[in-house]
Order: C-alpha cells, then structure tokens, then sequence
C-alpha cells in the first residue's frame, strides 16, 4: 500500500507539472458551456451571419434544459472522449521512452501497484475535470434556460462517468501493449469507434455496451428515474474496467518480464 500511495503522489505531481489539471479542465469548461451559449444565441449567431433574405425573422425552438444537457453530454461523448484520449496516450509511453520505467521498477514495485497509481490518478483528473465543466454547464443552463434539478444533474453525472472508467481501462491496457504515443492514442479512439458502431448497428445485441451509458444518463434527465437497462449496462461496464485493467497488470508483468 506504501508503495503504491508513492506512485500515486509521484502521478499527481507529474500531472500537475505537465499543467494537466489546468489545461483539462478548461478545455471541457469551454466545450460544456458552449452548448448552453450556443443554443441560447443561435438567433444572434444567425443574424449576424448575414445572407438572409431582408425582413427574414428567425424562429428557433427554445430547447428544455434537459435537453441542453443531453447535448452537452453528446459532446463529452465525442470531443471529450477524443481528449480523454490524448491527455493519457503517454501515461505509460512517455515513462518507457525516457528510461524513467526501468528505475522504478527497479524498486520493490509490482505491476499492480504500478498500473492501480496510474489509473486511480488518470481517472481522478478526468473524473474532476468532467464534473466541473458539467456543474458549470448545469449553472449556465439553469440560468438560461429551464430549471434542471440538481438531483438530476448528479445522478445523470454519476452514469456518465461511468464511461470514463471503462475509457481509463481500456487507453491503460493499450498502453501497456505500444510504445507509441500515437499508436496508443489511434488504437484506444479506433477500438471505442467500433463499439459505438456495433452499438448503433446491433441495438438488440449490444443493450450491454458501455456506449449506451450516454442514453441511460439522458433518461435520468428526462424521465427523472432509473432506466430499466440501467443496471445492465453499469455492470457490465465495471465487468470490462476489471477486465481489461487486469488484462493492463498481466501484459505490463509480461513485457516487463521479458525487459521489453
């Protein structure tokens, strides 16, 4: 436990002098309360624009807060999910490259404890990056448009960052298997492509897909209670997180093994 609490300070820290805890956070702030604006100043945002035949009036349906927040988490789904990705390709590489790998593992330290400080401290940074630019999301929509319960708000959050820890899991275990930084990133992006595909392609048979962890924190939204495939789809979700953070422990174990 010594050993791994260690880690996790020296991740912190690391994270803190890359500025991640800056530039993360901000990044998403931005893409969350631009859907609240966005929608709020579309008018304007037409009009300004020009090109409109003279006396044109512009008549925009005035979204629900609900809805704003939907949208908002379309776009953690596929922006955020692309700079999840690129803010953690080099968790593992970047050590590797260096050399900084080999003097740690030096150490009395197992593969488990390695991986477990480097995905408790990645999924700490997204996590709290992602709540605070959705909190900050909520207070714009709460203002510019309908009232949004808080209630609703957390618990819709809370099924979101589900995906989150799957989305850790899963750049973690191909981290362990390239040394490319970019290979990781198009790898991990390529691989959740295909499962939302697979989603979209084969809704009967992928009710269980991690991807569907947008559509049940929607309902919450909008119909205010526990969707039905909920608990199906959260658990199967924290199933996959275990397995392919075990599956992350025993290729480092091997590859470190075998010195590569």
């Amino acid at each position: 436990m010594r050993n791994f609490i260690i880690l996790f300070k020296k991740e912190m820290k690391e994270s803190a002098r890359s500025g991640k805890w800056v530039w993360l956070p901000i990044v998403l702030m931005v893409i969350g309360i631009s859907q609240p604006l966005t929608n709020y100043y579309m008018p304007q945002i037409l009009e300004m624009a020009g090109n409109l035949p003279e006396g044109a009036v512009i008549e925009i349906p005035m979204p629900s807060g609900e809805e704003v927040l939907i949208g908002t988490l379309s776009q953690y789904g596929t922006i955020g999910t692309l700079l999840f990705v690129l803010s953690m390709m080099n968790v593992i590489s970047h050590e590797r490259q260096t050399g900084s790998l080999a003097f740690v593992m030096v150490r009395p330290v197992s593969a488990f404890q390695y991986i477990a400080s480097k995905y408790v401290a990645q999924l700490c940074i997204l996590l709290v990056s992602l709540a605070a630019s959705y909190i900050l999301t909520w207070y714009y929509t709460n203002i510019l448009f309908d009232h949004v319960a808080w209630t609703l708000m957390l618990a819709s959050l809370a099924v979101y960052s589900l995906w989150i820890v799957f989305l850790v899991a899963v750049t973690l275990f191909v981290g362990t298997l390239l040394r490319s930084s970019g290979g990781i990133a198009g790898v991990s992006v390529v691989f959740l492509s295909v499962i939302s595909l697979l989603t979209t392609l084969l809704p009967k048979y992928m009710d269980w897909s991690p991807v569907n962890l947008r559509a049940e924190a929607s309902n919450i939204l909008l119909e205010g209670e526990w969707g039905s495939s909920a608990t199906l789809v959260s658990l199967s979700t924290l199933a996959l997180s275990v397995l392919f953070f075990g599956l992350a422990v025993y290729m480092f174990k091997k590859f470190e093994r075998f010195g590569e």
